[in-house]
């Protein structure tokens, strides 16, 4: 987040349309870049950075060599006609992007103020009003950039948009706070309520995140969302334990999130080692863990849904 001229920015990475798993309703989603979390299982390892780089892809590459002669790091080769990055000597200067013809390196991550960014989640109003959606801010962390998207959240309020906010709630409660007053839902992460199974995996306790979830709660809606991740956090106590917590905050949903490996290609794209089927249990969550987790959610009374 910057300042260009008097007007506050926000680095943006994504903006998909007619999303369907990120709230009620059909909605446009805003993934705002950097996180503080890094989790093995993340499926946007684009947003975890919070300056904007690069992405490569081999597919479009023509092979004109034009980002071998603007890489001032001598980050960039070409051996047997192919590109060849060396991540260790790349600057993040974004040079290489800006005169690759074929788009074949791809920028991540572009600063845009609340204005631009409003027009553009604003031009589907017709979508948000006949299914009951409206705009999502994620990440990443959004909470990062917590005075861009309190200024957004505030003005989509402003224009009659429901506005909801998907968040790790690893951040200081008075800026998730300030955030919260434009915010009618709250997408709220439920990684793991065991403190040191969630330090471990995550690399940040949760104890901020439980402190926040419960202030959430308290001023406005919640759904929790749960990542469904073997070997983490599948276990019967901690289904338990996480129903008991929706229990008490009053959420009024459960969503379960089936971990997958579909991400596995931006890591490599991004020059970064894929650690998900290492680092946790590997294989996707069957049919039947989702059926006993439903099961346990019931058993306490919740409302729940699977994606979303």
């Amino acid at each position: 987040m910057k300042a260009s001229g008097h007007e506050l920015t926000g680095l943006v990475f994504n903006i998909q349309k007619f999303a369907i798993q990120d709230g009620p309703g059909i909605r446009t989603t805003v993934f705002m870049k950097g996180c503080p979390l890094r989790c093995p299982w993340c499926s946007n390892p684009e947003g975890m950075g919070s300056a904007p780089e690069i992405m490569p892809s081999e597919r479009k590459c023509i092979a004109c060599k034009q980002c071998l002669e603007a890489c001032a790091s001598d980050a960039i080769s070409f051996r047997a006609g192919i590109r060849e990055i060396d991540w260790a000597l790349c600057s993040g200067c974004l040079a290489c992007a800006e005169v690759c013809p074929s788009r074949a390196l791809e920028a991540v991550g572009e600063y845009k103020t609340v204005d631009e960014t409003l027009r553009i989640v604003e031009r589907d109003r017709d979508f948000y009003e006949t299914s009951g959606g409206g705009v999502t801010v994620s990440g990443g962390e959004a909470l990062l950039q917590w005075e861009f998207v309190r200024d957004l959240l505030k003005k989509c309020q402003q224009a009659g948009l429901h506005t909801a906010l998907d968040t790790t709630g690893y951040c200081a409660w008075e800026s998730m706070q300030q955030v919260l007053r434009h915010t009618d839902l709250v997408l709220f992460d439920v990684k793991h309520t065991d403190p040191d199974r969630h330090r471990v995996k995550t690399g940040v306790p949760n104890d901020q995140i439980l402190r926040n979830l419960e202030g959430a709660a308290s001023m406005t809606k919640v759904w929790l969302r749960v990542p469904i991740v073997r070997g983490f956090n599948d276990s019967e106590p901690n289904m338990h334990s996480t129903a008991e917590l929706a229990v008490r905050v009053g959420a009024e949903k459960v969503s379960l999130l089936p971990c997958h490996h579909w991400a596995r290609d931006k890591y490599r794209r991004l020059g970064r080692c894929y650690e998900s089927e290492a680092a946790v249990g590997g294989a996707e969550p069957n049919g039947q863990m989702l059926s006993r987790w439903q099961e346990i959610l019931c058993s306490h009374g919740l409302a729940f849904g699977v994606g979303n």
